[in-house]
């Protein structure tokens, strides 16, 4: 964790400023955003906060990475282009991001202009070095799509260990990479045919000329030696030829001079983060692109990444960097998979939720503490428990450090007209005087900002919490309402309540500094209740005295137990949707579990696949809503009474209620699954599944037939 030049505050003035590009990984835009997905953002965002906070100069920008079959596949089956699909997912991201306070200077896409320059720059580069060949190859062809299959669009046996229903490019079960050729038992992802073979001319980055090279980037420092030592494994075995070109029909940019073939999405993917970085820097003009990218930058470029890519990141990035004449990166920092309850995120327990699901039931900084509580340098995965989500938040948040401000505002407010004492040490209250506490306070700012700097966030939110029980302890020992009930007829009592409610806030001001990146919304709640200006990391070794405060207002609430519960039952209804949308062609984001940044990348086409025997078994119907009303204590379902013929009318359960008021739907037809298995839920047994189609939220439509139908005909 060696960072020692980055902050100390009787220095801080005289240092340099640093300036530091930061990036997360781009996130594939044919999904939705989910926990999984947040560890990254919310971990990254966390650093760039507290590098902020402490006076450098950190810019942090992101992008969606918009390229590849998946984005043509997931828009076809929308019914509309995919420049139409990544700008109405990319309105999401934003959305999602901010809510969760991940805070970006700048969120762009791969599908711009300037990626597109930069791609082709980098290309030509490469090229003109002789880093780039081409030759035929025999590719694999889905003759009932009539387009050739991209790795990632092939699944079968892996050649090395055989493990079944793998990808084409690498084994999950061992690690192990190859090309699609050698799979065994192939099939491809999207239709489900056997592949043929077919020719094709194709474009090659050599990354063996690259060996020495990354043999000593891998050992520099600028990964850990746990990634190094993996990736080792990789340059010991002699590096391959990376085929970085695909044929048409493929969404993503058309390599130069090169008819019909297109840059492999991975190609210009990290190429995406300079492509941001140059968008921000057409508006800042504090912000110089050639200062940042340059092969003699003293700059700092840090990304921060899953475990599933890493030789993207470390092998193939820093190559084609240093090929181009650029710069690599300072450090790539990379993270864990999440796990839900100890386990891969669950579609059928609910706890694969979706950020905009979190998002309607709890508030985002818990599960930012919460993650930051869990994080460290290391690349183990974490788990989020909902039990422990529980009791550490109440448990931290609100029992410790809201509570010193509560404990003591009262007071200030009370009785001294919310104007805090001008000195904190005429007296001692017990056996450790509020100086000495306040000064123990603020010698942990070091600390506690060496272990921001090397991402050990779980321990410092260790040692923040330490000194909160340090806090309370104290108040604990002095009494401060024992204190206000002999004031009255006490100069010295008045001063020591005074001095001690004083000394109080102080110490919840100090702990709010240290919680700031972690907590940015709740420090504006603490900012505006301290009628301060917002606070810096150098302003933890000032004090407030003389000052007015305002009235305490309470800054955060405790996290209840049925509100939990209520996100994991609407994940469930929301996974449902979704899996019945992607059957009918609305959608196909095919939902993996325990992921990092990009599980989405050219992943199936589809989600679980079904026979046309499996989907002859569904008997839709069509049916009239006879009532529609709201269920008590759900966020988004409607409980539905239908007609479909039947002597008696059908009770479903419909996660519709943003798009539509129940009295809107009373008379209305719609599609339904009749035959699906009845099932409990916590407002009441469900009969069925209501068809509808949208982007979700507003945008969400039943799918009402012809006026003509009746209900109980069947839809063939």
């Amino acid at each position: 964790m060696a960072h020692s030049r980055f902050f100390r505050p009787s220095r801080q003035n005289r240092m340099s400023q640093r300036k530091i590009l930061v990036t997360s990984a781009l996130p594939y835009a044919n999904g939705p955003l989910h926990m999984g997905h947040l560890v990254e953002y919310i971990q990254t965002d966390i650093w760039v906060r507290f590098q902020k906070l402490t006076g450098n100069q950190c810019t942090y920008v992101c992008a969606d990475d918009a390229h590849g079959t998946a984005i043509s596949l997931h828009a076809e089956k929308q019914g509309i282009s995919p420049e139409e699909s990544v700008a109405r997912i990319n309105i999401e991201r934003v959305r999602d991001f901010g809510e969760f306070h991940v805070a970006f200077d700048n969120y762009h896409s791969t599908h711009s202009q300037e990626n597109r320059k930069l791609s082709e720059a980098i290309y030509l580069a490469l090229k003109e070095k002789g880093h780039i060949v081409s030759r035929n190859i025999i590719q694999a062809y889905d003759p009932e799509k009539q387009m050739f299959l991209a790795d990632r669009y092939i699944k079968g046996d892996c050649p090395k260990c055989g493990a079944a229903d793998q990808y084409g490019d690498n084994c999950e079960v061992c690690a192990a990479t190859y090309s699609p050729a050698e799979l065994k038992n192939a099939r491809s992802a999207i239709s489900g045919a056997a592949p043929v073979e077919k020719e094709s001319e194709h474009f090659f980055f050599k990354l063996s000329d690259f060996d020495a090279f990354l043999k000593q980037w891998t050992r520099s420092g600028t990964i850990s030696d746990e990634i190094a030592n993996k990736l080792a494994e990789w340059l010991d075995a002699g590096l391959q030829d990376w085929d970085i070109s695909r044929d048409a029909p493929y969404f993503g940019f058309e390599i130069p001079g090169e008819p019909g073939k297109y840059f492999y999405v991975w190609l210009d993917a990290p190429i995406g983060y300079m492509a941001a970085f140059e968008n921000l820097c057409q508006r800042r003009d504090d912000l110089s692109f050639d200062e940042y990218w340059n092969k003699d930058s003293q700059c700092e470029v840090h990304h921060f990444i899953g475990k599933d890519i890493v030789n993207f990141h470390c092998l193939f990035w820093p190559a084609m960097l240093h090929g181009a004449n650029y710069r690599t990166p300072t450090r790539v920092n990379v993270h864990g998979y999440l796990t839900v309850n100890g386990e891969k995120m669950s579609k059928s327990r609910g706890t694969f939720i979706t950020a905009r699901t979190y998002l309607e039931h709890l508030d985002p900084e818990y599960l930012r503490y919460y993650y930051a509580a869990k994080l460290s340098s290391r690349i183990d995965d974490l788990d989020l428990n909902t039990d422990d989500f529980i009791q550490r938040v109440n448990s931290d948040l609100v029992g410790k450090v809201v509570n010193i401000a509560s404990r003591n505002a009262g007071f200030i407010n009370k009785h001294f007209d919310g104007r805090l004492s001008a000195t904190l040490s005429s007296s001692l209250y017990s056996q450790k005087s509020a100086a000495e506490l306040i000064a123990g306070f603020q010698a942990a700012a070091n600390t506690i900002a060496d272990y921001y700097e090397g991402r050990e966030f779980g321990k410092a939110m260790r040692e923040i919490m330490a000194l909160a029980d340090k806090a309370n302890a104290w108040i604990d020992e002095v009494k401060p309402w024992v204190v206000a009930r002999e004031q009255d007829n006490s100069p010295e009592k008045r001063q020591e309540l005074h001095e001690i409610c004083s000394t109080g806030l102080n110490l919840f001001r100090l702990l709010m500094i240290y919680l700031k990146p972690v907590l940015p919304a709740m420090t504006v709640k603490a900012e505006a209740f301290l009628n301060v200006a917002p606070l810096t990391w150098q302003d933890s070794q000032t004090l407030l005295l003389d000052h007015n405060v305002n009235p305490f207002e309470p800054l955060m609430t405790r996290v209840e137990a049925d509100k939990v519960a209520s996100m994991i039952e609407a994940s469930k209804e929301v996974l449902a949707q979704m899996e019945t949308s992607s059957k009918q062609s609305e959608s196909s984001s095919g939902l993996s579990s325990g992921v990092s940044s990009r599980e989405w990348l050219e992943k199936d086409p589809i989600a679980d696949e079904i026979t046309f025997d499996d989907f002859a078994k569904t008997d839709l119907r069509i049916a009239r809503i006879v009532n529609a009303e709201l269920v008590e204590g759900a966020g988004k379902l409607l409980r539905l009474t239908l007609d479909i013929g039947e002597p008696e009318p059908r009770n479903v359960f419909a996660g519709i209620k943003s798009a539509y008021a129940p009295e809107a739907l009373v008379g209305k037809h719609t599609v339904m699954v009749a035959n699906l298995a009845p099932r409990k839920m916590k407002f009441g047994v469900s009969e069925g599944m209501v068809l509808a189609a949208g982007p979700g939220g507003k945008d969400l439509w039943i799918l009402e037939p012809h006026e003509g139908a009746q209900p109980g005909m069947r839809v063939m």
